[in-house]
């Protein structure tokens, strides 16, 4: 018999919260794509980023991205630690009643990761046990885009705001960077504008050079052709298996304002750090470095588009990178 804990978890029993669709039991230790069982938390801290919030980083993601920031936290390479929903949401309260968050303005609780949405049913529980205490509460989801539209549904619900990654526009470049397909990122994305503008807080899109950077335009073309959504272009940094790639330059971001201008966006910004140099000088762009990088770090993705067939014994869980900027 289940423990009572577990029986509001119950739609773990066959988990279909992302667009993997894996219908594994993770209550009873089976693992689909993600490799996530139970909810681990890596880091709870105030953080002044906008929106400025108190975050969960939450372990585990369905995606294998390349470029990966948190893969510690991604990869399931640092151990986090179990909290119930009630004890997260005190913990979240409080911090948000203390003089540091009225210091840096944070006004949410932020969850981020790896991917929230593998989470969902105890950010569920966090959310209504934060609400009891405090009405008001705020709650921020981070996310890739890739769940179900029934958990897109459950999002939007508990959710006052949403922040919403872009890796990239065509299945081909997006399958390379992150190993999973990319209709569903986009049907989501759409979906929140026309559902639910209110709580979009941005899209935001990371600029590889000579990846991401390479479908700029199809983005922003995308993201106009829905409406006149927030975007936020990221300078990408050397991170994970593009720990040895070159960062963006100044004259690229500059570049993705002028694009997306020209396509009709207007509410447009970048941030981040550029001009980190590379310690390898590739001479491939597009799907031929995504192919190189992929090789280099043992994965064969680009070659086999059934990606999710090897997340079993993905390469890239045992990829040490050089550097983490």
């Amino acid at each position: 018999m289940r423990r009572d804990s577990e029986k509001k978890y119950s739609d773990l029993e066959q988990c279909n919260l992302c667009e993997w669709r894996c219908g594994v039991d993770r209550l009873a230790g089976e693992l689909g794509v993600c490799k996530v069982t139970d909810t681990e938390v890596h880091t709870s801290q105030l953080h002044p980023a906008p929106p400025a919030s108190f975050d969960a980083f939450l372990i585990g993601c369905n995606f294998r991205c390349l470029a990966c920031q948190n893969w510690p936290i991604a990869y399931r390479k640092e151990p986090g630690k179990k909290y119930s929903p009630r004890e997260w949401a005190r913990m979240g309260v409080k911090a948000l009643e203390s003089k540091e968050a009225a210091r840096i303005g944070a006004d949410r609780l932020f969850f981020t990761g790896g991917e929230p949405t593998i989470h969902l049913p105890w950010i569920e529980e966090v959310v209504r046990e934060a609400r009891k205490i405090n009405p008001e509460i705020k709650v921020n989801f981070d996310t890739n885009g890739f769940m179900t539209p029934n958990s897109l549904k459950r999002i939007i619900r508990i959710s006052d705001s949403i922040t919403f990654d872009i890796k990239a526009y065509t299945e081909e470049m997006h399958r390379a960077l992150t190993g999973a397909p990319v209709e569903p990122v986009l049907r989501n994305a759409e979906k929140i504008w026309k559902r639910a503008k209110e709580k979009l807080y941005e899209f935001r899109v990371l600029v590889i050079p000579g990846l991401s950077s390479l479908e700029i335009s199809e983005i922003c073309s995308f993201l106009s052709s829905i409406g006149d959504p927030p975007v936020l272009f990221l300078a990408f940094r050397p991170n994970f298996a593009l720990d040895k790639y070159r960062g963006v330059y100044l004259s690229e971001m500059e570049r993705c304002i002028e694009i997306a201008r020209r396509e009709g966006l207007s509410t447009v910004k970048w941030s981040g750090i550029t001009g980190i140099p590379s310690l390898v000088n590739y001479e491939e762009s597009g799907l031929e470095l995504a192919k190189r990088v992929s090789r280099d770090s043992g994965c064969l993705r680009p070659e086999n588009r059934k990606c999710e067939l090897c997340f079993s014994v993905c390469p890239l869980e045992k990829y040490e990178p050089l550097r983490w900027t």
